[in-house]
């Protein structure tokens, strides 16, 4: 099968079934067997007729269509109106039930809702359709909900309470009885969980079970994110106390069970402000002229072992959580800054990926297998990048992590000037195969001690940043292709190829300014992808470029159906050198050593599930991680109230503007019912609003003057004022 048709199971299943109801739909009086349904739809390969036979088989057996007599099938005529879907609300409050089988979203006002919320799984009646009108239906009932707790804050009557959620598409207050309050004051921020919805009753019930604090103190808003998300900020007991009765001492004894690369050159190169480090470089010059180099994984899985209450909470936590002002760790400090940290001159148990590459950056050869290690030295990026820019073995005190100036020995400069030369071969390589290069500015804040922001700066990968990640990605790929080409059950890091849809709006946006993507295939695509993000650096609509380039993008997962990674260009790709802070990593470690060992492949299906779990908590964790630097924005932007920025228009809507500071990330709306020198209107096809009498336009990716109208902590809402446009 072509790189192009290859797709992931589910969305086979889900295009099948489409097709299947489709074809019996059209003709519901007749019946069609297998081959004459294939026809229809155009499959004609033997893997996509036997996952069709397989699909009519399951349809059947859950009393969705009607086998007539032997394979032969049709609709299934008197409950074919109801569906399962899930819910998304939208914020008018109606809400749209998105159906796998059906090609448009079956429409549900909100006096049809039925006590549904959003993201639930329900069943749905679809009535019958009106000329011109959307498909439309009512909720019959809610099968599973998906969300069972809120944050919101405390209403307190003489005998009960409500609590009014903070999740705008929550549409409902929840009732508490005061036995239920866990001695929560009124106007406290708290957890609740949702109980019975009686069919009488206007409100659900719920019960609280934990107070966060009073709205707007920093703590109480952080531990509210991670509330809205269910991400856990502390581990439980038991969980810390197992943590520290783990024998982490080094012993020779295991040592000898392992590759021993104590001997050899190792160094870490990380954040400034990094407590965790599980990566390490090692180099060493071989008698033939070529390099040998070790990339040195923290052996995470030598001390987190399946069927223990540690392994249980990775699982569960599956990522650490970077907030803006905190790490929330997946695993107990004891190990993850600890003795998983590869920290300088201490020995530590390693998983490691050692090749030996000549001058040109080629791979001669590869090792994979557990190691013991002694880094000799720890790096900033700063440091680093101050060897690579200059190729001198002195680091000033401006930069240096140590307190002081200090000298490096010419066996590191060497190996740090090797390694950048290395990596840049690899990097290059990677981008004529078609990988393409997102460098998205990350905001970072000056936080006083007590988390008050002083300033704001950004994070910028130079070539220190560039060599670490060239060789990780080397890691990866190579454990994932060694594994791959065996076909055994794996776990990959894949990335589907972009949503043409989302493209075409994409070039719609950026011919505003004078850009474009040619859309002709793959190689077009990422070309000229590739050549926007660097003729947008610098630029005031950099922010704006990036962030819509990166969402027309499909989203990478977790899987252990491999179909490569469209945004770097690999065949093969998984996460093997994380595994402090991404469970899917631990789960690499461990089926690598399996078959390592020569050991029989697992069920894939029990690892699909993992996956599954290990991409969902990626998602909340990327949401809270968003939703904390905005909060700080708005934090920052308090102390600002009385000066005028200048804005790009990030956003355009029917309620108003997104503007976004040039000089410090920070966005913000501006409500059209607040711009009083016109009536304006929505205008979706030139992203704009438009004023009815004096004609003014405010488009995408204008510049505009602003200032702060008002901020809110609880709501994370920023609002300016629009002062004017950049004449």
């Amino acid at each position: 099968m072509s790189k192009k048709k290859k797709r992931t199971r589910s969305q086979r299943k889900n295009e099948l079934t489409k097709g299947i109801f489709t074809v019996l739909e059209k003709e519901p009086s007749k019946s069609f067997n297998y081959k004459q349904i294939a026809a229809k739809l155009g499959v004609t390969d033997t893997q996509d007729r036997n996952e069709l036979i397989k699909r009519l088989g399951q349809l059947k057996a859950s009393d969705r269509i009607v086998e007539e007599e032997k394979g032969k099938y049709k609709k299934k005529p008197s409950l074919y109106t109801y569906f399962t879907g899930k819910v998304d609300l939208t914020s008018s409050g109606n809400a749209y039930i998105v159906v796998d089988e059906l090609e448009d979203d079956i429409f549900v006002p909100y006096n049809s809702l039925n006590k549904a919320l959003h993201g639930d799984t329900v069943e749905v009646f679809l009535k019958p359709r009106r000329k011109g009108k959307k498909q439309e239906g009512e909720i019959s009932k809610v099968l599973e909900r998906k969300k069972t707790s809120y944050v919101g804050i405390v209403d307190k009557q003489k005998t009960f309470a409500f609590v009014r959620p903070s999740d705008s598409r929550m549409y409902t207050d929840i009732f508490i009885p005061l036995d239920k309050l866990k001695k929560a004051n009124d106007g406290d921020k708290v957890l609740v969980n949702l109980g019975d919805w009686p069919a009488d009753a206007d409100s659900p019930y719920g019960e609280v079970v934990e107070v966060l604090g009073k709205p707007g103190e920093h703590n109480t808003e952080i531990h509210s994110i991670l509330a809205e998300y269910g991400l856990p900020y502390e581990f439980p007991y038991e969980v810390e106390q197992f943590a520290k009765t783990l024998d982490t001492s080094i012993k020779e004894s295991e040592i000898a069970k392992r590759r021993d690369m104590r001997d050899v050159l190792t160094f870490t190169i990380d954040p400034k402000d990094a407590k965790d480090f599980d990566d390490a470089l090692s180099f060493q010059k071989l008698e033939n002229g070529n390099y040998e180099i070790g990339i040195h994984i923290a052996d995470v899985s030598h001390y987190v072992e399946p069927g223990t209450i540690l392994e249980e909470e990775a699982y569960d936590r599956a990522t650490s959580v970077y907030l803006v002002d905190r790490v929330v760790p997946m695993l107990p400090e004891v190990l993850s800054n600890m003795a998983c940290s590869l920290r300088p001159n201490e020995e530590k148990y390693t998983f490691s990926a050692v090749f030996e590459m000549d001058n040109k950056a080629r791979l001669v050869n590869q090792w994979f297998g557990r190691t013991a290690i002694n880094s000799n030295e720890r790096f900033a990026y700063e440091e680093a990048q101050h060897i690579i820019e200059t190729g001198e073995d002195a680091i000033p005190e401006a930069i240096s992590i140590r307190g002081k100036a200090y000298s490096v020995s010419n066996d590191i400069v060497e190996a740090i000037l090797t390694f950048d030369r290395l990596a840049k071969i690899m990097r290059q390589a990677r981008m004529n195969a078609g990988a393409i290069s997102f460098d998205k500015i990350e905001v970072k804040f000056n936080l006083s001690e007590d988390n008050v922001p002083l300033g704001v700066y950004f994070k910028e990968a130079k070539d220190a940043n560039k060599l670490i990640e060239e060789f990780m990605l080397l890691a990866n790929r190579k454990v994932a292709e060694y594994i791959g080409k065996q076909k055994k059950t794996f776990v990959y890091r894949v990335h589907d190829k972009p949503d043409e849809e989302k493209l075409m709006a994409l070039n719609g946006v950026i011919s505003r300014f004078g850009h474009s993507i040619d859309l002709r295939d793959r190689k077009t695509i990422n070309k000229s992808l590739n050549q926007l993000l660097e003729d947008v650096k610098g630029k005031k609509e950099q922010n704006l470029v990036d962030t819509l380039a990166i969402r027309s993008m499909s989203k990478a997962i977790y899987t252990t159906e491999n179909i490569g990674h469209y945004g770097l260009g690999f065949d093969y790709y998984t996460h093997f050198t994380s595994p402090i802070r991404r469970y899917p990593d631990v789960m690499v470690h461990r089926l690598l050593q399996h078959y390592l060992d020569g050991e029989k492949q697992p069920s894939a299906s029990l690892y699909e599930e993992k996956c599954k779990h290990s991409s969902d908590m990626e998602m909340l964790a990327a949401n809270a991680e968003r939703d904390s630097v905005k909060y700080m924005q708005i934090k920052f932007m308090e102390d600002h109230k009385d000066q005028e920025f200048l804005g790009v228009i990030s956003g355009v809507t029917e309620w108003g503007i997104y503007v976004e500071i040039i000089e410090n990330k920070c966005e913000g709306m501006v409500r059209i019912r607040d711009i009083k020198d016109d009536y304006y209107v929505f205008d979706e096809r030139q992203y704009a609003i438009v004023g009815e009498r004096r004609k003014r336009v405010y488009q995408l990716g204008d510049e505009v003057y602003v200032m702060v109208k008002d901020t809110d902590l609880v709501k994370r809402h920023l609002d300016f004022s629009l002062i004017g446009k950049k004449e």
